[in-house]
């Protein structure tokens, strides 16, 4: 693989390490009074374990269509329609925030005229679950196997890696050495901010809070902000793809 896939890769990592599994569930557990680490290991654990089992799925398909056919290089103007794409995406990316923005305000006077509370989302259930005391590990698992089936729907940058991959063609040993280097870099801010916590809480819990903060008031237009990080590796990778003589 080039350098430039792999800073790809490791971009697109570092976008699906700011998701709501892989960030927002931790970062409100480490505030809570007491931080139950097994907890949150475990959970982080089980959505990296299930992004690397589905990449493999999903390459080893690629894979699999891919030999069935011409092979991906050999499809014209490829890395044109890579390019189109991506920009496409990027594009894309400046219209959703107004789309969110406008489905919030609807929700909340929607509710204001009911003069009934917004029902808890599903992933205020998730929260609550994994608040309880001494929750077992099967419980654990099967929240964060909810967490990454659900985000799966919309995992543009995973698929966008996947893709990568797939078009590097490293083979299989390497496509699994290269899928756990990635979700290890989506686990290693919450991982790395964990760390801080444990060892320097007072100085890092304001830290936290304000980050939390953050993501609460925008986790739902995140998503524009991963569409256009998406489009422009895509689109980098894409002008790379045509620089060392890609079909045209």
């Amino acid at each position: 693989m080039t350098p430039t896939t792999l800073a790809a890769l490791g971009g697109l990592a570092l976008v699906d390490s700011t998701s709501f599994g892989t960030l927002g569930i931790p970062l409100w557990l480490m505030l809570r009074p007491r931080v139950r680490v097994r907890t949150l290991l475990l959970f982080l654990a089980t959505i990296c374990t299930f992004y690397w089992a589905l990449g493999l799925a999903l390459t080893g398909g690629a894979t699999v269509i891919s030999d069935l056919g011409a092979g991906l290089t050999s499809i014209p103007h490829l890395p044109q329609a890579q390019l189109a794409l991506g920009v496409g995406l990027f594009a894309l990316s400046f219209t959703l925030d107004e789309k969110h923005t406008a489905q919030r305000r609807a929700r909340r006077e929607a509710a204001r005229a009911d003069g009934s509370p917004l029902p808890p989302s599903r992933r205020d259930r998730w929260k609550a679950r994994l608040a309880e005391g001494d929750i077992p590990a099967g419980a654990v698992v099967t929240v964060a196997l909810g967490a990454g089936l659900v985000e799966a729907a919309s995992m543009l940058p995973y698929l966008g890696a996947v893709g990568l991959i797939t078009q590097a063609d490293p083979g299989a040993p390497a496509t699994a050495g290269i899928l756990a280097g990635y979700v290890l870099v989506m686990a290693l801010p919450a991982v790395s901010l964990l760390g801080l916590r444990l060892v320097a809480r007072r100085s890092v819990e304001p830290l936290l809070g304000r980050i939390n903060a953050w993501f609460e008031r925008n986790s739902a237009e995140m998503l524009s902000w991963v569409v256009g990080s998406v489009g422009l590796l895509l689109a980098l990778d894409a002008v790379g793809w045509l620089q060392r003589g890609g079909v045209g």
